[in-house]
């Protein structure tokens, strides 16, 4: 049923800089929750969630860092959504 699939909103404001709202929404109890930022390479720049998910809306903030505190260069990002066996992607874009 397409109306019980994980959604991944797209972010808000885009373009951004420095930051951005993310939201996305779970079904059911999908078990392990990832949300993730790639770049167009396919290298992870951060993981943004990592835990187990419970159903409902949630959202988060990314401040255009990677995983190392560092911030990114302008450009496209590949925001990645995985839970309860399902994946969702959308496309970011950062402007300095």
């Amino acid at each position: 049923l397409a109306s019980r699939a994980i959604r991944l909103e797209q972010n808000a404001p885009n373009p951004f800089n420095p930051l951005t709202n993310i939201s996305y929404v779970l079904p059911d109890s999908p078990g392990r929750v990832t949300l993730c930022v790639y770049n167009v390479s396919g290298r992870m720049v951060r993981r943004l969630v990592d835990e187990r998910g419970s159903a409902g809306r949630r959202s988060v903030v990314w401040d255009g860092r990677d995983s190392g505190g560092r911030a990114v260069a302008s450009g496209v990002y590949l925001l990645r959504l995985t839970a309860g066996g399902g994946a969702r992607t959308v496309k970011m874009v950062l402007l300095k």
